[in-house]
């Protein structure tokens, strides 16, 4: 049986007797009886004076790129996605008066995935406050094994891409705590209170923990296997299907040919080599952001074999098949991007421009992927020396 961090913590709570204690939590800092994080510090007599939240809020209610300012919990709440891109960061007087702060989010395993940029940004406030940051760490849902794509170049730096980190990194959350601190020297007080029977290679639906969307369009374990790849249609003009129970799964926009598109991504997974997915030819609707109400031709992915997938290559390919079926009015996102104008959406992505200058030259998207798999000698070692478990 595997238990999280938070479960770990109801061992023993002396560690917290007459601290002020703060926590960065969402709603999945959940027990496998779904009883929050919150909810059980106050049932064993521990105050929470601070509560800090990341993107999407306390209970993920908020789209991407949504501002928060806030809500209402037990105690001051402070978002950590505001309207400025200074509140990533929280201020140093609201850890000040904190000796400890319980930090409970559940990440996917992808770079872009902000909820690991917030730890980091919150363990160099906590650096220079001598605020002690606890992890309560959890399982990383697509497995701690595979890794995937390159590592954040200088200069490409954003809230998706906040550390020199691969796009499919293989980390849990506490991992992550120690590269940052090891490895990049972000000196704060750190304690990672680990999982217990979790293996490296387990997936999150082998693990008996109740599966809780981290955010509003990561309904499902399927949506983080797919995700290092897909998440790149962000930077497109191309939509992702937000709102549709199937976000992620669907890409599209009304100026597609949905059996063209099919017939192009069956082309382009032949070429590179890419398994275990499947494409359908789709029409579908967006509910947010891009097209949103209008009827949208695209493609509709399979997993097949999620062993076999590389999911990074899987979004090259769909880009790659979507500029080649409409060269015209497929583009570039180019609007600012997580408080960024310049790299644009698609580069910040990625780390670099290498991918989207290898798509619009026709390069192979196989001969891309594993020139980045053979750059990553150095950080792949860095990262074996953060590992936890087995």
């Amino acid at each position: 049986m595997v238990r999280t961090g938070l479960e770990r913590l109801f061992d023993n709570l002396g560690g917290l007797a007459g601290k002020r204690v703060g926590v960065a939590c969402n709603h999945t800092a959940v027990n496998r009886e779904l009883d929050h994080l919150l909810d059980l510090l106050k049932a064993h007599g521990v105050p929470v004076r601070r509560i800090f939240t990341p993107e999407h809020g306390l209970h993920a209610t908020a789209q991407d790129m949504i501002s928060v300012d806030g809500e209402d919990a037990q105690a001051a709440v402070v978002s950590l996605y505001g309207k400025t891109v200074d509140t990533l960061r929280p201020k140093p007087e609201l850890l000040a008066d904190l000796d400890v702060i319980l930090f409970d989010i559940q990440d996917i395993g992808s770079r872009y995935y902000t909820y690991q940029a917030t730890l980091g940004y919150m363990m160099e406030v906590a650096a220079g406050t001598g605020t002690k940051i606890v992890v309560l760490d959890r399982p990383n849902p697509i497995d701690g094994v595979s890794v995937e794509g390159n590592v954040v170049e200088p200069g490409f730096e954003s809230f998706v891409s906040a550390y020199p980190l691969a796009v499919r990194h293989g980390m849990t959350m506490g991992e992550l705590a120690l590269y940052f601190r090891d490895v990049l020297g972000i000196r704060c007080e750190l304690e990672v209170i680990t999982c217990e029977g979790w293996d490296r290679s387990t997936w999150y639906d082998q693990t008996e923990l109740p599966w809780v969307f981290p955010s509003p369009n990561m309904p499902m374990l399927e949506t983080a296997t797919i995700y290092p790849g897909m998440c790149l249609i962000e930077g497109t003009n191309l939509s992702e299907g937000r709102g549709c129970t199937r976000p992620f799964h669907l890409v599209g926009a009304p100026w597609l040919d949905a059996t063209e598109l099919q017939r192009l991504c069956r082309l382009g997974a032949a070429d590179a080599g890419l398994e275990g997915v499947a494409f359908r030819a789709a029409t579908f609707e967006p509910r947010f952001q891009k097209f949103a109400g209008e009827p949208c031709n695209g493609v509709e992915l399979f997993i097949t074999d999620r062993y076999r997938l590389n999911a990074l290559l899987l979004g090259l390919v769909v880009i790659e098949a979507a500029l080649r079926a409409n060269p015209v009015q497929f583009k570039w996102r180019t609007e600012t991007y997580e408080f960024v104008d310049d790299p644009i959406a698609i580069d910040l992505l990625l780390g670099s421009k290498e991918g989207r200058v290898a798509l619009e030259s026709k390069m192979s998207m196989r001969e891309l992927v594993d020139r980045w798999a053979a750059s990553r000698p150095e950080w792949d070692k860095a990262r074996a020396s953060c590992l936890l478990y087995r």
